[in-house]
Order: structure tokens, then sequence, then C-alpha cells
């Protein structure tokens, strides 16, 4: 899967704040991605990212 820096993915699960919509801040064996609804960032890793990711824009 290509995703880059920059990108805004869609995942399956809502966060709690009520948004589906992610910005990439790093890739690499690790995600890091920061939540567009309230700005949390978290550490994930790149096999639940392209398990639980819905789109890519």
């Amino acid at each position: 899967m290509d995703i880059q820096v920059g990108n805004i993915i869609k995942l399956k699960k809502q966060h709690p704040c009520g948004s589906y919509e992610w910005e990439v801040l790093r890739v690499g064996a690790d995600f890091r991605i920061k939540c567009l609804g309230c700005g949390h960032q978290i550490m994930i890793s790149r096999k639940n990212v392209e398990k639980s990711i819905k789109g890519i824009r």
C-alpha cells in the first residue's frame, strides 16, 4: 500500500472524539498518525494501519 507523509487516511474504527480521518506524520515500520478531529497523535504498527484503512486522500 502506498501511504506517504501528509496523506489523509480514513480508518474503519471511529476515534472517541467522533472522527474517522487521520493525517500521516511518519511512515516506516510504525506510523505516527494525528486525529483530524481532536489533534491526538498515536504510534501504530504498519500491519494494524493497513488492516484498518478504509480510504486514502
